[in-house]
């Protein structure tokens, strides 16, 4: 997550023009947990459902000074997910787990079974239409008494083949058929109507090593013995996230080591890839080249995006310039990483800030830090000392925040708590400021090299006790040792 000051949400609205050249616009992202959908505008899927019982993880124009763009830098995104990750599900849209299997009676138990299959079906078709790049396919499985949704659909399909997807599935996973209100029935029409839950998988050529997988819910209808799909972006749950082809029209750009997804037709991709693929560098040089060494960066065309992506309520990373995320339901080593950035502040940095910002979330993606034991501070501080040796910044600049408490006799007493990196918390900039230069008097005091030791031997523990394990055989002494020349480092550096 790399933070950052005084953003405000982009209002740009984005239109979407489809082969016959008609003008749909894009779905509108409605707050999580929002039941109400009176047109198909707002679609959004997404958070996704696995066989196991898991919660759903619920975190250009114009150039600033560097050294601005340097307090907006921060912290891992993988900081920001895990708060997120704890956000409660909505117990009325909550995905795959609803359906009372138990009390259904054998009439209600065959409906069911029948609403499977039909959903199944269609799944299989749309699947089928995008591994054969049939468009024509695609749009059949699609309600033609929902107009606003075929736009849509027309949207989705042309990102699922400008994408470089290797594997896409989509599997019926439960339904509500007591979801959709009266009302919403009435407007569907037809001889039956249902809200399913749908694992949606996908994984990207070249980038990923395990598939993308999140839980969309997509409404059903019935009519004239044909079963449609007639929605994607009905009853979202807190903290279901959205699949980045499924916001708006993507643009696509390939660099050495990276792949840049935009949704914001004046950020063109291609601009960012070289600076992606600098960061790839810059991180291999201090953390080595024993990672797959890619990249995958989205670009939201405004904040509300980026929100749906993460699965975050509305303004929970309005200070936060880019954050790195597991797209996968758990945390765990090879899961599919991306970068995503929060669109006015990223646009804000000019091209040194963004080199910082890219270059400290792809030292996340090097460490593994979605799926990593290390504490916060390490974590974060690491990825800054990364960033700061990649483009060097004065020390006045980079810890601005900091020094002020420091000379005002507020020297920090502990290393950071997991809690000061909240993307609310009062002091943010301090935390990320602290952990940068503990890491980089480790480096200093040790050298880069023992640093890299360091994190890795945390990194690599089982136990609870890693981190003061690390500082003993490590750094040959004990964490309080550490804190207190830590102390000194900074009073000394502040001119306190």
């Amino acid at each position: 997550m790399s933070r950052l000051t005084g953003a405000g949400e982009q209002q740009r609205r984005a239109e979407v023009i489809d082969d016959q050249g008609d003008t749909v616009p894009l779905p509108v992202i409605p707050s999580a947990g929002d039941p109400r959908e009176p047109s198909d505008h707002r679609q959004q899927p997404l958070a996704r459902a696995s066989d196991e019982s898991r919660p759903p993880f619920t975190p250009i124009l114009k150039k600033v000074a560097l050294g601005v763009a340097v307090c907006l830098v921060a912290g891992a995104g993988y900081a920001g997910l895990r708060q997120v990750a704890n956000a409660p599900a909505d117990p009325n849209g909550s995905p795959a787990h609803s359906h009372p299997a138990t009390s259904a009676t054998p009439d209600q138990a065959e409906s069911g079974v029948q609403r499977a299959v039909a959903g199944e079906a269609v799944l299989q078709k749309m699947t089928d239409a995008v591994e054969n790049d049939n468009r024509t396919e695609f749009l059949d499985t699609i309600d033609p008494k929902a107009p606003d949704f075929r736009g849509s659909a027309r949207t989705i399909f042309s990102n699922l083949t400008t994408l470089p997807i290797s594997t896409f599935q989509l599997r019926y996973v439960s339904d509500d058929p007591g979801a959709l209100t009266p009302d919403r029935q009435t407007q569907l029409g037809g001889t039956q109507s249902w809200l399913a839950q749908v694992e949606v998988s996908w994984q990207l050529s070249g980038y990923d090593v395990k598939p993308a997988r999140e839980t969309l819910p997509v409404t059903f209808v019935t009519r004239d013995g044909t079963t449609y799909a007639a929605s994607f972006s009905e009853r979202f749950a807190a903290g279901q996230r959205r699949p980045v082809w499924a916001l708006g029209q993507v643009e696509v750009a390939k660099g050495k080591h990276s792949l840049v997804v935009s949704l914001d037709s004046e950020a063109e991709a291609k601009s960012y890839v070289s600076v992606a693929d600098k960061a790839v560098d810059s991180v291999s040089k201090v953390w080595g080249k024993n990672w797959r060494q890619k990249v995958i960066i989205y670009l939201p065309a405004k904040q509300s995006q980026m929100e749906g992506i993460l699965g975050a309520q509305p303004n929970t990373y309005t200070q936060i310039a880019a954050v790195t995320f597991a797209e996968l339901d758990s945390p765990a080593v090879g899961a599919p990483v991306r970068i995503v950035a929060n669109p006015k502040l990223f646009e804000e940095l000019g091209k040194q800030g963004r080199r910082i910002v890219l270059t400290h979330e792809t030292t996340h993606v090097a460490s593994t830090a979605t799926a990593s034991p290390v504490p916060l501070w390490l974590a974060e501080g690491f990825a800054d000392y990364v960033a700061f040796t990649a483009v060097p910044v004065q020390d006045e600049s980079a810890a601005k925040e900091l020094f002020k408490a420091v000379r005002a006799g507020k020297v920090p007493t502990t290393l950071p708590t997991p809690e000061a990196f909240a993307a609310s918390a009062t002091e943010l900039p301090q935390a990320y400021e602290s952990a940068w230069l503990a890491c980089r008097l480790i480096a200093e005091r040790e050298g880069q090299a023992k640093l890299v030791k360091f994190y890795r031997a945390v990194h690599a523990s089982k136990s609870s006790t890693g981190l003061a394990d690390a500082f003993k055989s490590v750094l040959g002494m004990t964490e309080a040792e550490f804190v207190a020349e830590w102390q000194k480092y900074l009073e000394r550096l502040a001119g306190a």
